[in-house]
């Protein structure tokens, strides 16, 4: 277990990939008692969320071969795989089919390549429309917004440059879901801190948060904790 003492109000706990270790975010004024009792009243799902990372671990790779089921906004899709004397391309048949073609001979990494540059380009084009319902609501700006693979966040925000990261495995969950990301590091305009105020925030802005929360965290393919 490892623990990281800041400048902060309450204790957080998280289990992170690959391997379940335990990481606890505690207020300078709470004490080792203190934390360990913490961690012992969360152990339940701190196992179950352990034994989510070692079932992942079990796993076998994806080789993105057709026949895969992958995730796209929150539906599972079927992968075919075929080649094509042509520019590879990613695109949606239907609502069930994850239709991959590549040249004759393209190896796993050039499939993985592509398969995520179709995920950048599908998280990209739904975020703009999202940020700009939110705005007048919540009467903040967004001057940035960008994409990059991480491993314990969802998101995160840079409240002086006013410039929100958000993690390309969004791409995979559900879209009430990266709502939900985003309206939380939108809260961070208003409210640097993990207190009381920016929970209050979250609860006026968005009312049912903790159950998007819960589904994102729950969710398969899904890794951090937010």
């Amino acid at each position: 277990m490892d623990v990281y003492r800041k400048r902060i109000r309450h204790l957080y706990i998280r289990v992170g990939p690959p391997d379940g270790r335990v990481r606890v975010s505690a207020p300078l004024y709470i004490d080792e008692a203190a934390v360990r009792q913490a961690v012992a009243k969360r152990m339940p799902w701190i196992r179950r969320q352990q034994e989510k990372h070692r079932r992942r671990g079990r796993e076998t790779e994806l080789r993105l071969v057709s026949g895969e089921h992958h995730y796209v906004e929150g539906s599972s899709v079927s992968l075919n795989v075929t080649t094509y004397d042509g520019p590879p391309s990613v695109y949606l048949l239907g609502e069930s089919t994850l239709e991959m073609r590549v040249r004759p001979g393209a190896d796993l990494r050039q499939r993985s390549e592509l398969l995520t540059r179709w995920y950048r380009h599908r998280l990209g084009s739904r975020v703009p429309a999202i940020i700009a319902a939110w705005e007048p609501v919540m009467e903040v700006q967004v001057a940035e917004w960008r994409i990059r693979r991480m491993k314990t966040r969802w998101g995160t925000c840079n409240c002086r440059a006013r410039r929100i990261w958000l993690n390309l495995e969004l791409a995979k969950k559900p879209i009430r879901c990266l709502e939900y990301v985003i309206v939380h590091e939108m809260a961070h305009l208003i409210e640097p801190s993990h207190n009381r105020r920016f929970w209050g925030i979250l609860d006026r802005f968005m009312p049912s948060w903790r159950s998007y929360r819960e589904e994102l965290n729950r969710f398969p393919d899904g890794n951090p904790t937010a």
